[in-house]
């Protein structure tokens, strides 16, 4: 069976975490990102590519009625993060300069736009100068 990519927002947190684990666990090639602002305030997102990403996967595997389970509970426990124009811009950028997929690219997009530091446990990740990186 070929390896799905899910990417994982909230990565560094308990639910995006136990997530990522769990999509690796199954045999997934997982990516995930996490937002801290600063030292007092943590906010956990999720793309809304996510969101998609785990919603199809889920979908294939486990069937409708979980997928939406699964999307309601991210959509409840991370703030949505969409694709605007500027995330679109820094992400064409950032995929033109490192030669990155369009799914690498809008992780890598979303971080700078937020200021968030890159948590994934795919090295290429920090070759982009333009955002930190920690490991999961």
């Amino acid at each position: 069976m070929s390896k799905n990519k899910v990417l994982v927002t909230g990565g560094g947190g308990f639910i995006g975490s136990h997530l990522a684990r769990y999509l690796y666990s199954k045999g997934n090639f997982v990516r995930a990102v996490d937002i801290k602002f600063d030292d007092y305030i943590e906010e956990k997102y999720i793309s809304t590519i996510v969101i998609h990403e785990i919603y199809k996967l889920t979908l294939v595997r486990e069937g409708r009625e979980t997928a939406v389970l699964r999307a309601t509970l991210l959509k409840k426990d991370f703030k949505t993060v969409p694709v605007d124009t500027e995330i679109a811009e820094i992400s064409a950028e950032l995929r033109h300069k490192h030669n990155l997929s369009m799914g690498d690219s809008m992780i890598a997009a979303t971080a700078v736009s937020l200021k968030a530091i890159c948590v994934s446990d795919d090295p290429h990740f920090q070759r982009i100068k333009e955002i930190k990186t920690t490991w999961i």
